[in-house]
C-alpha cells in the first residue's frame, strides 16, 4: 500500500511538473512545506516550463537491478528556467552532447516497473536540446 500512496502523492510534480514558489522566491521540487532559505510557509503552486540547464552529470555503467537493461545511461542535476533543481535521467541523446551548461527539455517517459507488482512508474526524463 505504501507504494501506491507515494505514487499518488508524487503525481503533481511527476506528471505536471508542478513546483512550489515560496514568498521568499525559493522554488521547490518536490514539494516542501517550509522554505529552507527563510523558513516561510507561504507558497503558491506553479507549473514549470520543462526547460533547463545541466549543472552536473554522470554516466552510470553499473546500475541497480531495476535499470540494468538501460545501461549505460546519463543522469544529470538540472536547474529549470524557474530555478528549481532536480535529478533526471537523460534520454534520446548522445553522451557527447551531455555536458555542463547544455540546454535540456523535460519529457514524460516511463521510468521503471516496481518489482513483482508490475506497477509502471512514469515521470520526467531530459533530452538535450541542440
Amino acid at each position: 500500500m505504501a507504494n501506491s500512496q507515494r505514487y499518488t502523492r508524487e503525481i503533481p510534480h511527476r506528471f505536471r511538473l508542478e513546483a512550489q514558489r515560496f514568498s521568499d522566491g525559493y522554488i521547490s521540487l518536490p514539494n516542501r512545506y517550509i522554505s529552507p532559505e527563510t523558513g516561510t510557509k507561504e507558497f503558491e503552486n506553479i507549473t514549470l516550463s520543462g526547460k533547463g540547464t545541466i549543472l552536473s552529470y554522470t554516466i552510470v555503467h553499473t546500475p541497480s537491478d531495476q535499470f540494468k537493461l538501460a545501461k549505460p545511461y546519463a543522469v544529470a542535476i538540472i536547474e529549470t528556467e524557474e530555478g528549481a533543481r532536480l535529478t533526471s535521467m537523460i534520454t534520446d541523446s548522445e553522451f557527447e552532447d551531455v555536458k555542463i551548461g547544455a540546454k535540456v527539455e523535460l519529457v514524460f517517459r516511463k521510468i521503471m516497473e516496481e518489482g513483482h507488482s508490475g506497477i509502471l512508474n512514469y515521470g520526467y526524463k531530459a533530452i538535450v536540446v541542440k
